[in-house]
């Protein structure tokens, strides 16, 4: 059976295991039907608190 011969370091272990740590940008950007404004699908707009035409959140309209 195959066995290591030496324990396989902290920086070529991490060296192998690069490539699935790469960010990608969210696939699912749609634009919110009250604002316009492009956010996660199935999430409440940022910019204006409303989630499929009902708003969820209170948003300040004097906000800088």
């Amino acid at each position: 059976m195959a066995v290591p011969k030496r324990k396989v370091s902290h920086a070529r272990k991490m060296k192998r295991r690069s490539s699935v740590w790469k960010l990608e940008q969210p696939t699912n950007l749609v634009a919110c039907p009250q604002c316009g404004e492009v956010n996660l699908a199935y999430r409440v707009c940022k910019a204006c608190g409303y989630y499929k035409g009902v708003e969820v959140v209170a948003k300040n309209s004097d906000e800088k």
